[in-house]
């Protein structure tokens, strides 16, 4: 059985960082890419995700809006995608939800994943 299990969120000030963990089971890690994805209050889940990394090869995709404060890592032991997050926004209020697809897409859509974990609670204050 394919589990995504996110963790790492929470309640921080703007300006803050948090560190996101994706723990992930049930599939060959290393053949899949792993993406980020978020849903903001009110709104649909983004159609692209916020942060994506293929473990075949190490390509990474950052969307512009997350560029210089998104890093996203995977460690192929541990079977665990992190996404650091900097210099938090209150925009980047959301609930951000590991996924996992067995293909690249060059801008992570949305439609390439289909394994979802339950999601973390990112909430940023002004």
């Amino acid at each position: 059985e394919v589990q995504l299990v996110e963790s790492g969120g929470g309640l921080v000030q703007a300006g803050g960082s948090l560190r996101l963990s994706c723990a992930a089971s049930g599939f060959t890690f290393n053949d899949f890419t792993i993406g980020w994805f978020r849903q903001a209050p009110g709104k649909e889940r983004e159609r692209n995700g916020v942060s994506c990394i293929s473990n075949v090869d190490g390509r990474k995709y950052y969307p512009d809006s997350v560029k210089g404060r998104f890093t996203i890592s995977s460690d192929n032991v541990k079977n665990t995608v992190y996404l650091q997050i900097n210099n938090l926004k209150p925009e980047d209020t959301a609930v951000y939800y590991c996924t996992a697809a067995a293909v690249w897409g060059s801008v992570c859509p949305r439609a390439y994943f289909g394994f979802w974990g339950q999601g973390t609670q990112v909430t940023v204050s002004s």
